[in-house]
């Protein structure tokens, strides 16, 4: 199999770019999904998450409030330290549980994370980095995700930056054009893909990327 990893930044476009590809093929891992799989309402994560950050995180349903959980982690950087080891260990398990179904095929597996540390995925065979201007990524949060323009920061400022996710990248998809521009670097990248070399599988312990904080 190869395996590719795919990120970018909060109001990038990585999960567009994550869609187009599976419908050229590719067998895409979400870590995004298995978060939000994960902490689900009766899931022990949401029961840690609570633990840490108070019941006003849950809905009168029972599910996670994102926004609200968001809102109160990233205010604060002991907070998103916290949130992140709850939540990374068990998506980088699922990760490799969901990497490894694949192991021994001639798939194509693109790995959609987020990066948190200035650090590449581990066994891939290179990172496609979605990359977008910053205010750019600011207007698409606030006109899309309905978030402030200080919340929007916020989220951005706790991330990697953008130079560092460049600097890792082995090919970038520039997706702050129109659609036609984004098809046609989608299909270059494809194509690419299926020119690298194979890597081992991971362990089952969880040695693929960093997984998703808050969604």
């Amino acid at each position: 199999m190869i395996v590719v990893g795919l990120t970018g930044g909060i109001g990038s476009g990585k999960s567009t770019v994550s869609r187009l590809l599976a419908r050229r093929g590719a067998a895409v891992v979400d870590a995004d999904a298995i978060v939000h799989e994960l902490q689900r309402a009766g899931a022990p994560m949401l029961d840690e998450l609570v633990a840490r950050f108070g019941a006003e995180i849950i809905r009168d349903d029972g599910s996670l409030d994102r926004a609200r959980l968001a809102e109160i982690a990233f205010a604060d950087d002991d907070a998103v330290k916290d949130l992140n080891a709850i939540v990374h260990p068990a998506v980088r398990a699922e990760l490799a549980i969901r990497v490894l179904a694949h192991a021994g095929t001639n798939d194509v597996v693109v790995l959609d994370v987020p990066l948190v540390t200035g650090k590449r995925p581990d066994h891939t065979s290179a990172l496609v980095v979605v990359d977008t201007p910053v205010d750019v990524a600011i207007e698409r949060l606030v006109s899309q995700r309905g978030m402030t323009e200080a919340d929007a920061r916020a989220r951005l400022d706790k991330q990697i930056s953008r130079e560092e996710r460049l600097e890792l990248a082995d090919r970038v998809i520039d997706n702050s054009g129109d659609v036609a521009s984004l098809e046609r670097q989608v299909d270059d990248i494809w194509a690419w893909m299926h020119t690298l070399h194979p890597v081992d599988a991971p362990a089952r312990d969880g040695s693929p990327p960093d997984g998703s904080a808050a969604g």
